[in-house]
């Protein structure tokens, strides 16, 4: 029976029904697949599959939800990328700069470029900033802007910190707690990098250094040759081949579970109307606030803690330009206040295939918003008129070359860790993994963790080898990553476990 054929209205059976086809949806549904399972998918998208990390196609231009690099610390994940996709990786070079007041400093920072950039006063400025802040610290340090000053002088920081952070975070830098930045900067080189130009001109360090010396990126990354969703494509119709469903524009609507037997039943709208999958387990990558609210009889955390738990949403303004090629850069930060757009990514410079005109160009501009807010409520053309504009105003292209442009937003791209989202979060996994052991939550947001898309697959290994032992031998909350892990990351490295990849909380109330 293919996908198309499922009946409406009826039960199906499964050995395990799965919610989302995103990264760790579609990695336990290939893992149970292989392993002889019977397995149902549903995704609520009627085209994509891969969540944040498909590959939308528009008029045979192919652009990311953001930039999905793949390489990962643990070699399980690194070996199934390459048994899923054996033929279509290519190595990228990988290039970014910062985008500040009309000019381009590479990142990582080379500290004689930025001397360059910044001129003679403001360097000067920079360092009697950072020297004020070595002699005269805050001592009372409890926000981001109070730890980033400490360490780099209220100049530095109002250049390559405050507006970037705050435009992905939506909040204030001097509202954010100072232990993010504490864990988050660590190394980073942005100021140090000038700081050690800047002593090494006046002759105050005679070190050999390269300005570079503290922490490097990675020179190059492998990458599907037509996006991401190449990954996830192959995946689904692996999965399919196997004689499983993905059944496409299918919305998860009710979850219960059978107070006899322990088996679930799993509703879902589909455009033909209901679809019942019965089930032994349900693997869920829905945000845990729907899960909760979706379960009959209703959990006790559904009423108290899920409401509360909170997103950052997100938007990509894809523009085609007349052009070979606009920047060579994969991406490029925008640390300027006189515009919204945060980070503007190049597609031809994350794959050639992604661009079928070789004399067009396909850039994505990434806007950071809220979920109903003056942004995200803009109609898509209104947002390709403002994103043309703010690539006139950046110097980036002349809008008459701007020849179409499409819109996508993406719904709950980060869980917000407020002050009170660790309790939340741990009222609702203590209520519904006692009450329902075959009930599995997994990804970035089934688990309201942070995950990239490499960690959000472990989450999916470990549940199938939970679900094979028929136990919960392992603990899939321990998977995370680490703040460095993003940037020093290499393949082939011990999985990143037991670690915290933070993100800004506000600072606490009682403090």
């Amino acid at each position: 029976m293919t996908d198309a054929q499922v009946p409406s209205n009826r039960p199906t059976s499964a050995d395990v029904a799965i919610i989302g086809a995103g990264p760790a949806g579609l990695t336990a549904a290939y893992l149970l697949t292989r392993e002889g399972y019977k397995v149902t998918v549903i995704e609520k998208d009627p085209v994509y599959v891969g969540g944040i990390s498909r590959t939308v196609e528009h008029e045979g231009f192919r652009f990311d939800i953001g930039g999905h690099r793949f390489f990962s610390k643990a070699q399980e994940v690194v070996d199934l990328w390459n048994e899923i996709l054996p033929d279509d990786f290519i190595q990228r070079p990988r290039m970014s700069r910062i985008y500040y007041e009309g000019k381009f400093y590479s990142y990582p920072l080379r500290a004689f470029e930025a001397l360059w950039n910044l001129g003679i006063f403001r360097s000067a400025l920079c360092m009697a900033s950072y020297a004020k802040a070595k002699l005269l610290p805050n001592k009372k340090v409890r926000s981001f802007e109070d730890w980033t000053v400490n360490q780099f002088g209220h100049k530095l920081y109002s250049i390559f910190f405050k507006t970037y952070t705050e435009k992905v975070w939506g909040m204030p830098c001097d509202e954010m707690s100072a232990d993010w930045a504490a864990q988050r900067i660590k190394g980073l080189s942005l100021g140090g990098a000038v700081i050690d130009g800047l002593k090494r001109s006046l002759g105050l360090n005679k070190k050999p250094n390269d300005g570079m010396a503290t922490k490097t990126l990675l020179e190059t990354f492998r990458y599907p040759r037509l996006g991401p969703g190449m990954m996830w494509e192959a995946a689904a119709g692996k999965v399919r081949a196997g004689g499983n469903h993905v059944l496409m524009g299918h919305s998860f609507k009710q979850l219960t579970q059978d107070q006899v037997s322990g088996r679930w039943r799993l509703t879902a709208t589909g455009p033909d109307g209901d679809v019942v999958i019965d089930a032994v387990h349900v693997i869920s990558s829905a945000p845990m606030r729907e899960l909760a609210a979706r379960i009959h009889p209703l959990p006790a955390c559904a009423l108290t803690a899920a409401p509360k738990l909170k997103y950052r949403d997100f938007l990509t303004v894809a523009l085609k330009i007349r052009s070979e090629d606009l920047f060579p850069d994969n991406w490029i930060y925008i640390h300027d206040s006189k515009v919204k757009v945060g980070r503007v990514q190049n597609f031809r410079s994350w794959s050639p295939e992604m661009v079928p005109d070789p004399d067009l160009a396909c850039v994505g501009l990434e806007y950071f918003c809220f979920e109903g807010d003056g942004l995200w409520s803009s109609s898509d053309a209104d947002l390709v008129r403002l994103a043309t504009d703010e690539m006139a105003i950046l110097g980036l292209c002349d809008p008459k070359d701007v020849v179409g442009g499409a819109v996508v937003r993406q719904e709950k791209a980060y869980p917000v860790y407020d002050d009170d989202y660790a309790a939340h979060v741990a009222a609702m996994r203590d209520e519904l993994e006692a009450r329902y052991p075959t009930l599995h939550m997994v990804g970035r947001n089934g688990m309201h963790r942070y995950n990239n898309q490499d960690h959000a697959m472990m989450t999916a290994m470990l549940s199938v080898r939970n679900i094979v032992a028929g136990a919960r031998v392992y603990d899939i909350w321990g998977v995370n990553e680490d703040a460095e892990y993003h940037e020093s990351g290499s393949e082939g490295e011990q999985a990143a476990l037991a670690s915290v990849r933070e993100v800004p909380s506000r600072i606490d109330k009682a403090a």
